[in-house]
């Protein structure tokens, strides 16, 4: 299973979409989980090869590292851990053994006593790829939510609130399965205890009102997809006139020729069979300008260069990856007569080194008339 790539591990197509590579890892996770294969080590082994094509096809970016220079890609490139990637597996787990996953989740949402709305609040920001890694001052535009004062933030006309008949005023309610019973909020006050008779003609029954605010914010060199910034203060503001913060999450949008892989950029470079054998320098762009890729006599298609400290910025100041650069060996479409005169030439000026093939099976050929006797 080794030897399988990380499609053929989860048994999906190349082509296949998120989703579906989500429902193949459930499937195979479920088959091959050690709680359901106790002392099989085998099995063991299977989900440990699961879990690792998963983290690396349900990350866009590893996705498209991997799909381009493989698992070699990955090695040594400071690979990353999505926002789809461990987080998911938890999630997944859940569902597939009843929420008991061995860990549990917290929200940073707050909200403060009286108030019907979460203080913190989440905005998302596109930015490009050169943004990304050189940082750069950004606007964002975001709706904030302040507690209704004409109702003091209940959603109640004049603030007259009555208890909920349904919970009788405790905002929960008690459900009995089988021999057991549960506990969960009112679907009537939502928890509150309480509610209104009438709506707030100000803010329609929501407890609060909204306006648009702008803030700029700097984002340093290094951000990366699911990366996080808070800005204190500048969240929702409740019944008290206390501000939760504003937290804003980050999507970087892909370079046509760079490929980033955590701290590490890969760059694919095409290189003339000629240039491979007989090892040139050439100049390939960079993050910031250009660099000499002398490249080694007989180079190889795939091969990579590897040039320290040309990468991105560590987003927490650890530093600089590494930019990556992979041969991709390219041959003529067509041959004139004279090129094609001049190769068979330079072919037969090696002699016997020009075929290889001959000498590594002969060998072989007389082992198979041997079989024929």
């Amino acid at each position: 299973m080794e030897n399988l790539s990380y499609y053929e591990i989860l048994e999906v197509s190349k082509n296949a979409s998120g989703d579906e590579i989500k429902k193949a890892y459930r499937k195979m996770a479920k088959l091959y989980h050690p709680d359901r294969n106790p002392d099989d080590e085998s099995a063991e082994h299977k989900f440990k090869l699961c879990n690792e094509a998963y983290q690396v096809l349900s990350d866009e970016q590893q996705r498209s590292v991997y799909d381009r220079y493989g698992k070699e890609g990955l090695q040594g490139g400071g690979a990353r851990r999505s926002s789809g990637g461990f987080d998911d597996l938890g999630s997944i787990f859940e569902e597939m053994f009843n929420g008991f996953s061995g860990g549990t989740r917290t929200n940073s949402k707050t909200r403060a006593p009286g108030d019907r709305f979460p203080l913190d609040m989440i905005v998302e920001m596109r930015i490009s790829f050169k943004e990304a890694v050189f940082g750069c001052d950004k606007e964002v535009t975001f709706d904030v939510k302040t507690s209704c004062k004409s109702c003091k933030g209940t959603g109640a006309k004049e603030a007259t609130l009555s208890h909920c008949s349904q919970c009788g005023g405790k905002g929960q309610v008690y459900v009995r399965q089988g021999f057991m019973t549960f506990s969960q909020s009112c679907p009537v006050c939502h928890g509150e205890g309480s509610i209104a008779k009438d709506k707030c003609p100000d803010c329609k029954g929501k407890s609060y009102t909204e306006e648009k605010e702008k803030v700029t914010v700097k984002v340093p060199p290094g951000i990366d997809t699911g990366n996080r910034l808070r800005v204190s203060g500048r969240g929702n503001k409740g019944k008290s006139g206390v501000r939760g913060d504003l937290y804003v999450t980050f999507e970087v949008e892909e370079d046509s020729h760079f490929i980033r892989n955590g701290n590490d950029v890969y760059l694919e470079v095409p290189v003339f069979f000629t240039q491979a054998v007989l090892g040139e320098n050439i100049t390939i762009p960079a993050l910031k300008g250009e660099v000499t890729l002398e490249l080694e006599t007989g180079t190889k298609d795939k091969q990579q260069y590897r040039f320290r400290g040309e990468g991105i910025s560590d987003v927490h100041g650890r530093g600089k990856g590494d930019m990556v650069a992979q041969i991709t060996l390219t041959y003529p479409n067509r041959l004139t007569v004279e090129q094609e005169q001049l190769l068979q030439k330079l072919q037969e000026s090696f002699g016997i080194e020009s075929k290889p093939h001959e000498s590594m099976f002969e060998s072989t050929f007389e082992k198979i008339k041997g079989w024929f006797k």
